[in-house]
């Protein structure tokens, strides 16, 4: 073999930590899952709260249990907050245009891009 014709190991090992560190700063797929199912306790415990100060007699338990909801709701925004946060920062903003690779013409956002 010629030398310089083959990846040293030290460099194999560094493009390979700099994938799995990509890898591990993006969110994973449970994490979709579960912001999505943070978005639906999210209005599903709103709605619960509209439905109780709406139809509810005013009383100290009732005004508990509110209590109670608001602050589920405040955690779990706080929770999908971060998640927003954490994926805005791995995902660049959407080019306008591709260039098509073989052709050199753009695909615009009007093709769905």
């Amino acid at each position: 073999m010629k030398k310089g014709s083959y990846m040293s190991s030290e460099m194999m090992h560094r493009i390979i930590d700099m994938i799995e560190s990509a890898a591990r700063s993006r969110p994973s797929a449970v994490e979709f899952e579960m912001a999505y199912q943070t978005r639906i306790a999210i209005d599903r415990i709103r709605f619960a709260i509209k439905q109780a100060e709406q139809y509810s007699k005013p009383c100290d338990r009732m005004r508990e249990a509110s209590l109670q909801l608001l602050d589920a709701l405040d955690r779990l925004e706080s929770l999908e907050r971060r998640f927003q946060a954490r994926s805005r920062v791995h995902s660049g903003p959407p080019s306008a245009s591709v260039e098509h690779p073989t052709h050199g013409s753009k695909i615009g956002n009007e093709a769905g891009l």
